[in-house]
């Protein structure tokens, strides 16, 4: 344990002991769905995000708390287990919440040529200014896992607009993108970089074929990308696809300027870091040391629980209990 955390008492059930299989179960095991009502936030370059709502089941308790916007991770959605499975815990415990959907993640493809990555805290920015607009809390709690988690901290280090933000809970951060990317080069991460690359390079083909079919605007842009046959890691997608589509020189100059670790000096809130020892895509490496953490932050460590994982034998929602505590306090 580094001298800069605490320790939390996560226990992983026993048939889950270590980081890989916390890591399937949490993305196979899969979660009830809920009701939401989708809100679509229109953006300033002509661009939409869908928002998911999902009112809190005690109305009378739901105006004396924060509103709860959540940031998935990548090749996520609001459909993904873990922003369902919290989203059920919030509005039990009288939290409304809404699930972003960061850009082409909801399930209609988008307007522009322009994705998401790890830093689009631009576009975070943008969806909480119309959350503030359209249900005017009188708070606003956020929650980030993995790529998720990463926009958010990124965006809290950089001095924005604090009014209605009390609280901020970031699991699994990728503090430092470029050895989050080398690690998945090479053994056990290979499986997952093999996963992502997978998934982001048939979006990217799918949206590059409909655009062109659609005459869209942008199909210019991804054209120009030209052949992107020879992508087989997140590190190849990153240099061939992310940094050129959103301004980057390169993925070395996306990683550096988007890496969250580079953030936390200015975040300025009250924020939970929750990690995991045994993380398999976050090696120790990318972790921050005590001098980069503000003093609001709390980076707690476990030794287990894997990525986004955090499956206890007794409590299989311990990761929910630990944030809604934190939020709660």
């Amino acid at each position: 344990m580094r001298p800069d955390t605490t320790e939390e008492t996560f226990v992983p059930a026993w048939w889950l002991p270590e980081g890989h299989s916390q890591t399937l179960w949490r993305k196979f095991a899969g979660a009830d769905m809920v009701e939401h009502v989708r809100n679509r936030v229109e953006l300033e370059d002509g661009d939409f995000i869908d928002v998911d709502l999902l009112s809190a089941s005690q109305v009378d308790v739901a105006g004396q708390r924060a509103l709860v916007v959540l940031l998935h991770g990548l090749c996520g959605s609001s459909s993904s287990s873990y922003i369902l499975s919290l989203q059920r815990h919030l509005s039990k415990e009288g939290y409304s919440s809404i699930a972003m959907n960061f850009r082409g993640c909801s399930g209609d493809l988008n307007r522009r040529g322009k994705a998401y990555h790890s830093g689009v805290s631009d576009d975070l920015q943008e969806v909480l200014n119309a959350v503030i607009e359209m249900f005017n809390p009188d708070a606003i709690s956020l929650v980030g896992y993995s790529l998720g988690a990463n926009v958010l901290l990124k965006w809290l280090g950089e001095g924005r607009n604090y009014v209605k933000i009390n609280r901020a809970v970031a699991v699994s951060t990728p503090f430092s993108l470029g050895l989050c990317s080398q690690a998945m080069l090479s053994g056990a991460g290979r499986l997952y970089g093999g996963y992502f690359t997978r998934r982001l390079l048939r979006d990217f083909l799918a949206k590059r074929q409909a655009f062109e079919q659609a005459g869209a605007t942008d199909f210019d842009l991804l054209s120009e990308l030209g052949d992107v046959s020879h992508i087989s890691s997140i590190l190849d997608f990153d240099d061939a696809i992310t940094a050129p589509l959103h301004g980057f020189r390169n993925a070395s100059d996306y990683y550096e300027r988007c890496s969250s670790i580079h953030f936390l000096p200015g975040i300025a809130v009250p924020t939970l870091l929750i990690q995991a020892s045994d993380d398999p895509l976050i090696p120790l490496a990318a972790l921050p040391d005590p001098s980069q953490l503000s003093a609001s932050t709390c980076l707690e460590l476990s030794a287990k629980g894997g990525h986004v994982g955090f499956v206890c034998g007794r409590h299989s929602d311990w990761l929910e209990r630990r944030i809604l505590r934190f939020l709660r306090d």
